[in-house]
């Protein structure tokens, strides 16, 4: 038990460096990019050259991944404080919201099978 915890803490650890390495390559080269992307996009690069392996943040990130409802309590919390604006334009955004969606699936959708024709002999 004790090693399984220690496992996720640094495991963990190692996920929030590569983190904070994104977020800080993003201000320290004044890129145009968000700080977790860029620490995705790293991380992604140190997996896909070996650099780190799956078994190194496998504990962890299932961990995470089992407890990912947790982290949107906070971002319900803080809509909470703009009852006003929802009550003016919450329709708006509904469909601005059901609209983007739609049409990131469509476009998705489409993607997927043009590449599978170009693919099939």
């Amino acid at each position: 038990m004790a090693r399984s915890f220690l496992n996720i803490i640094w495991q963990t650890a190692l996920l929030w460096l590569v983190f904070r390495l994104g977020g800080y390559l993003v201000g320290a080269l004044h890129l145009a990019l968000p700080g977790n992307v860029a620490g995705m996009l790293i991380m992604f690069a140190l997996l896909a050259t070996g650099a780190v392996k799956p078994r190194y943040i496998e504990v962890a990130s299932g961990f995470l991944l089992k407890h990912f409802a947790f982290f949107f309590i906070p971002i319900s919390v803080g809509l909470m404080s703009f009852g006003s604006l929802m009550r003016q334009s919450g329709l708006a955004l509904l469909v601005i919201l059901a609209a983007s969606a739609a049409i990131g699936a469509a476009v998705t959708g489409m993607s997927v099978q043009l590449l599978q024709k170009r693919r099939e002999p």
